[in-house]
C-alpha cells in the first residue's frame, strides 16, 4: 500500500500549499491592486471554495493518516484534527456570520471604523485571521514531519 503514503503527503502539502497562496499571495494582491470594497468582495466570493478546500484536503489527509499509522501518527493526528476543526469553524461559523455583516456595511471605505458592525466584522476577521494561521502553522509542522 505505497500509495497512502503518496496520497497522504499530497493532501497535506496541497493544504498548507492553498492557505499559503490564499494567504500571503492572493489576498495581499488584490488588496494592493484593487478597492478595498472590490477587493473584499472578490474575497468573500472565493472563501466558499477556499474553505471546501481545506475541509476536502484535510479529510483526504485525515483519512489516508489513520490508513498508513506511520511515524509520528499521534502529534500529525492531533494537528490534522485541530487544522480540520479550525478550517470547519472558519467555514461554518465566521464566514457566514461575517458575510452576513457585510451586508450591513455599505462600503468599508466610507463605514467609519467605530461603526459597531465594522467593529464586528473586525472582531470576526481577527478570529480567521488567527484559525487561518493556525491552519498554516500545523501544516508546516506536518510538512517537516514528512
Amino acid at each position: 500500500m505505497q500509495i497512502i503514503p503518496v496520497i497522504y503527503r499530497l493532501a497535506v502539502s496541497f493544504w498548507v500549499g492553498g492557505v499559503a497562496i490564499f494567504t500571503f499571495v492572493l489576498t495581499p494582491i488584490l488588496f494592493k491592486t484593487q478597492p478595498r470594497d472590490l477587493a473584499g468582495m472578490i474575497v468573500g466570493v472565493l472563501f466558499p471554495g477556499y474553505f471546501r478546500w481545506g475541509l476536502a484536503c484535510g479529510s483526504v489527509a485525515l483519512v489516508t493518516l489513520l490508513l498508513a499509522r506511520g511515524k509520528c501518527s499521534v502529534i500529525a493526528l492531533a494537528l490534522i484534527v485541530l487544522m480540520l476543526a479550525a478550517t470547519a469553524f472558519q467555514a461554518f461559523y465566521i464566514e457566514p456570520k461575517a458575510a452576513e455583516i457585510k451586508k450591513d456595511i455599505p462600503s468599508f471605505e466610507t463605514t467609519p471604523r467605530d461603526h459597531p458592525k465594522r467593529q464586528e466584522f473586525a472582531r470576526l476577521h481577527g478570529i480567521s485571521a488567527v484559525c487561518n494561521l493556525v491552519v498554516f502553522g500545523g501544516g508546516v509542522v506536518l510538512v517537516v514531519l514528512l
